[in-house]
């Protein structure tokens, strides 16, 4: 007999879930998880929302979302994916960030107050490597489409860096 979570034990799995690209942050810690509903008949569905709408992994992260809530006893999940409101950088957590970096991942600026500040020309990202902000952009698109490639000018390693949106 299929039984089903609770919401915060699927929020427990989902914690587990990681990105496909990027192994060293979960899902949830990415803002790719927005919600958790248990469903009258023993289900429940999951809304996602993709980093990019024509992000080529969404489909792999539903299949893993639905995989690992299986596992865990779920009766039944649903996926449902959401492009409205769109994924923003700002729904990337403090420690996600940080993972990224230790990664090699550039997480996108932030100012005191967690908000990415408005400016027609972005400041540099810091080097995830050695900190430096002497940095250039190679590419607008790195390894997906929503990083872009950078190098840095003093330790010479390229990097991608989140873009911020």
């Amino acid at each position: 007999m299929a039984t089903t979570l609770s919401a915060s034990e699927a929020w427990a799995v989902l914690e587990t879930v990681p990105d496909p690209e990027i192994p060293v942050v979960s899902l949830v810690e990415l803002g790719v998880v927005r919600k958790v509903e248990v469903l009258d008949d023993e289900g429940l569905r999951v809304t996602i929302t993709p980093t990019y709408s024509g992000c080529p992994a969404a489909e792999m992260m539903a299949d893993q979302i639905r995989e690992a809530l299986l596992a865990a006893g779920a009766g039944r999940v649903e996926i449902e994916t959401r492009l409205a409101p769109a994924w923003t950088t700002d729904w990337i957590g403090e420690e996600a960030q940080e993972k990224l970096r230790e990664y090699g991942i550039a997480p996108p600026g932030r100012t005191a107050g967690g908000a990415m500040p408005l400016t027609f020309v972005p400041p540099a990202p810091a080097c995830p490597r050695c900190g430096s902000r002497d940095t250039a952009r190679l590419s607008e698109f790195g390894s997906t489409a929503c990083k872009a490639l950078w190098r840095c000018r003093s330790c010479l390693e390229p990097f991608d860096h989140f873009k911020p949106i």
